[in-house]
């Protein structure tokens, strides 16, 4: 699945979502879009920054090739 970011230099695109977190702290995105909109990344809560989910668990176990920047 892809999902549309703007990175740091304001250029959109699109990425695989299983990429998202690696740009995401990499410092390379500034905003991505979920299903309810746009997330502003330091500002809104993202994955894995607080909050608390009780659902069945979606992200797959497998491990993520590289990244290339």
């Amino acid at each position: 699945m892809m999902l549309k970011v703007i990175y740091d230099n304001d250029k959109h695109d699109m990425v695989k979502t299983y990429l998202l977190d690696r740009f995401i702290e990499a410092g390379r995105i500034r905003k991505f879009k979920r299903s309810d909109g746009w997330v502003t990344v330091g500002v809104d809560l993202t994955r894995g920054k607080g909050g608390s989910y009780s659902g069945p668990e979606r992200r797959s176990s497998a491990e993520y090739p590289s990244m290339t920047m």
